[in-house]
């Protein structure tokens, strides 16, 4: 049995750690990643860190024994900065979101669509961005929707551009999700309330989420490439 090679950033918890869960399986060897020491199969690095990027991808791609089959962009903070901070711990909120949630991302997917255009079977991106890409975010989020939206525009543009050499794009849209971040930021703008504006009645579970990345990564047909996938409770509909 030939077993797909993945690397997935982020999985120490939350979406990250569902993601590892259900790609936990026979046919698949998972390296995963978190911003400190942990598990054995598991790289740290800080993706706010210049060569964090590159340095994971080169321990993973030694890991895996040279082969990488699907990358899956996880890794992502959510921090507040008000509009109303001084410039600069505004300015560097802004840049510290960028850097981890959209840069990092960017160098690994750029590494990874150079190392499958070298070989016929070429390989899968899934991006977990969010439904912020879309919908917007609260006033002190703007750095995270537009890292989202950035997010969501490289995938697109890594699909229609790769198509060509069987490397697949994908990017996941999830809604409120009941991390534990997603339970501090419910708590602090009135739960009762954003929950009234998911038709679905609930926040997505972090196994929903996951399974649709599990979907993209191992099952989905080629043609779904460059399809963005809104895992919301219809709370946002394009």
């Amino acid at each position: 049995m030939t077993r797909t090679h993945i690397l997935a950033t982020g999985t120490s918890r939350g979406i990250g750690a569902a993601i590892a869960a259900r790609l936990d399986r026979p046919d698949v060897r998972l390296i995963g990643h978190a911003s400190r020491p942990g598990a054995a199969d598991t790289v740290p690095a800080d993706l706010d860190e210049p060569g964090a990027a590159h340095a994971l991808w080169a321990e993973a791609l030694d890991r895996l024994d040279g082969r990488i089959d699907v990358l899956i962009n996880n890794a992502g903070i959510f921090e507040a900065a008000p509009i109303d901070l001084p410039d600069a711990d505004w300015l560097a909120a802004w840049e510290r979101t960028m850097r981890i949630n959209l840069t990092a991302s960017a160098e690994l997917c750029r590494l990874a669509v150079q190392h499958f255009s070298g070989r016929e079977r070429g390989g899968r991106i899934v991006n977990v961005a969010s439904r912020a890409a879309y919908r917007g975010d609260s006033p002190a989020h703007w750095h995270y929707a537009a890292s989202k939206a950035g997010m969501v525009a490289m995938t697109k543009s890594i699909a229609r551009g790769y198509a060509g050499h069987n490397i697949l794009a994908f990017a996941v849209c999830p809604g409120f999700t009941m991390t534990g971040m997603a339970e501090e930021y419910l708590a602090s703008r009135g739960g009762e309330k954003l929950l009234a504006d998911i038709p679905l009645g609930r926040v997505a579970d972090p196994a929903e989420v996951a399974e649709t990345v599990r979907w993209l990564a191992l099952d989905a047909p080629a043609s779904v490439t460059g399809s963005i996938i809104d895992v919301n409770g219809a709370s946002y509909v394009r």
